[in-house]
């Protein structure tokens, strides 16, 4: 059942700015997760579930643009797409099963840390002007190792939160020396898979609502269209700033629903 119109065009504007950030700078799908937890009276397994099947979309068409602008044509680009998706397929199921035995108190608790975590982390490393504290080649077997294991945790954090690949890929995948283009684009075809695996699982469960999906999916896979063309057109470091202090905001916000 979808929420009264206020409420749902709220959750369309704010579909539409997270779609801008799930390809812009990787973490935009968490707003739909604290949306649909915070404005809606669905469960927490119901929230996880059909963000993460919009996710799929997303991320298809995210590929498609990344594709399409060079980052997904090569060698290294398709080898550490492969590399980070592969695992986080397991993870996210998983991610996704642990859900379904969480409370709602538990799952609040736990996006609530998530997104004030990436938040802070994201703001204070801006900031500080930090870049690349590790690099790894992805030819190499400690860069599969790496990128392999990355995946998985990824995938885990993923299906269980119900916040999609790009929002944990992108930051930890910058720090281990990829660039952000590279790692958005690899984070894209994470989504499809990642997202595809628990979404299922949550389907299974009859923990997806379709109605919600389709309302919120919809502006949402226009804004990931916009936020490929932001990516490419304007500095990542000022987005990231702004985009931090909103999910601390975010954080807060979901402290005193």
């Amino acid at each position: 059942m979808l929420p009264e119109p206020t409420m749902l065009a709220v959750l369309v504007v704010i579909a539409f700015l997270s779609g801008i950030g799930i390809t812009a700078v990787g973490p935009g799908g968490i707003f739909i997760t604290v949306a649909l937890f915070a404005l809606t009276d669905v469960s927490s397994s119901v929230v996880a579930g059909t963000a993460m099947t919009t996710f799929v979309f997303t991320g298809i068409l995210g590929s498609l643009t990344y594709l399409r602008s060079g980052e997904l044509r090569t060698q290294s680009g398709q080898r550490l797409a492969a590399l980070v998706t592969i695992p986080s397929v397991v993870g996210a199921v998983v991610g996704a099963l642990v859900n379904t035995i969480l409370s709602d108190a538990l799952f609040g608790f736990m996006l609530t840390g998530f997104t004030m975590l990436v938040g802070a982390s994201i703001v204070y490393r801006e900031q500080q002007g930090l870049g690349s504290k590790w690099s790894f080649r992805i030819d190499s077997t400690v860069g599969v190792v790496v990128f392999g294991s990355l995946g998985f945790a990824i995938g885990v954090l993923g299906g269980l939160l119900g916040v999609g690949g790009p929002v944990i890929a992108v930051p930890l995948l910058v720090v281990v020396g990829v660039s952000m283009l590279d790692a958005l684009a690899a984070a894209q075809v994470q989504s499809v898979f990642l997202s595809a695996f628990a979404a299922s699982t949550y389907l299974m469960q009859g923990a997806v609502s379709i109605p919600l999906a389709v309302a919120i999916g919809i502006p949402e896979l226009l804004g990931v269209v916009v936020g490929w063309r932001v990516a490419h057109h304007i500095e990542p470091a000022r987005l990231k700033l702004a985009l931090g202090g909103v999910l601390v905001a975010a954080g807060f916000a979901l402290l005193f629903p």
